[in-house]
């Protein structure tokens, strides 16, 4: 079985009709289109009401652009030096060597620019943009993302990373895949040694959106990774009718602690074209948070952002559990909603 490139793809896996097909693909030419051998055979018999199929399989509300979207909605242009170099905070770059993926997600924030000719950085491009880091030596920590560098052969990816660890200034670097639970076959003992470099503490973040991704193999490719030494933290999308409810990211959190990845970003979906039928609104998502105080323990709770569009960085978004009450007094709420006076 081969990687699903297309509706024609998609419509011969039997994950949709050739009618749904011919309705989505207007979106499928603009927006890039792949599933694994992997998730072919996950979603086999799947449909749109799979909380997997809907993240990877094209929708026509796709091609409603709504008025507040942009292609480029954190605003990595701006921010961007160095071909493959996004310097947005003081102490640390993203390291983009590659602007392709395994896999597409519906509701990426760069789907305008991944995909399909979304080739690697040239020898000489990565060159300079390694070139930024080693002359800027305020930034600690380097982030290697795109794309997906999981992609990268072992032998290029390694070179990545040995080059930032013969960099003084630099101590850690954070690798940022969809792949462990996207092709997790593909997380072998040779790319996870890669991954390791002297003097340099390496990180994995993963994206998972829904604990049904956490199957037997995915938990494998994590146990690979953790075993090797490398810590690992997630990244999850509040997704509307996805995971939006407080039930389902409690199961998804202490699923993803109890494979030994620390929750981080919960993310609020970014203002990417044609991905308004995915964001559900900011007092909704303040409501979810809310409510997981009580379920789940500190180990299991990522804190939840807000990409600022433009390209000014992050934002905590989650709702205010103190707030001020006048003169030294403040309201404090707790987990089950009742509220307490602190003086102080």
């Amino acid at each position: 079985m081969k990687t699903a490139h297309s509706v024609t793809d998609l419509v011969r896996a039997g994950l949709m009709s050739p009618e749904a097909g011919e309705a989505v693909a207007a979106v499928a030419d603009r927006y890039a289109v792949a599933l694994t051998p992997y998730l072919l055979d996950r979603l086999a018999g799947a449909g749109p009401d799979d909380p997997l199929y809907a993240q990877y399989v094209p929708s026509p509300e796709e091609a409603y652009t709504a008025p507040e979207e942009r292609e480029d909605p954190i605003g990595d242009g701006v921010r961007s030096p160095v071909k493959g170099i996004v310097h947005r905070y003081p102490d640390r770059v993203l390291l983009k060597p590659l602007h392709a993926c395994a896999v597409y997600c519906r509701f990426c924030f760069r789907r305008e620019m991944v995909g399909p000719g979304g080739e690697a950085l040239t020898g000489g491009e990565l060159e300079a943009a390694l070139d930024y880091i080693r002359t800027h030596p305020e930034i600690w920590e380097v982030v290697i993302t795109g794309g997906d560098p999981f992609l990268l052969s072992p032998r290029r990816l390694h070179g990545i990373v040995e080059a930032l660890s013969e960099m003084p200034h630099v101590g850690v670097v954070r690798l940022h895949s969809r792949i462990p639970a996207a092709d997790p076959g593909r997380v072998t003992g040779e790319l996870v040694a890669a991954l390791k470099a002297p003097d340099l503490a390496t990180w994995v973040a993963v994206h998972i959106n829904h604990a049904e991704e956490l199957t037997a193999e995915v938990c494998a490719a994590l146990a690979r990774l953790v075993d090797a030494g490398i810590p690992l933290v997630s990244q999850t999308v509040l997704l509307k009718g996805i995971n939006d409810r407080a039930e389902v990211l409690e199961a998804l959190f202490r699923g993803l602690v109890r494979n030994r990845v620390k929750p981080y970003y919960l993310h609020h979906p970014d203002l990417a074209s044609g991905t308004s039928h995915f964001r559900p609104t900011l007092a909704e998502g303040q409501a979810v948070v809310r409510a997981l105080r009580g379920r789940v323990s500190g180990l299991c709770q990522p804190t939840y952002v807000l990409d600022i569009p433009g390209g000014h960085g992050k934002a905590p978004a989650a709702p205010a559990w103190i707030t001020p009450d006048g003169g030294d007094g403040h309201r404090v709420e707790d987990f089950t909603g009742r509220i307490h006076r602190y003086r102080g």
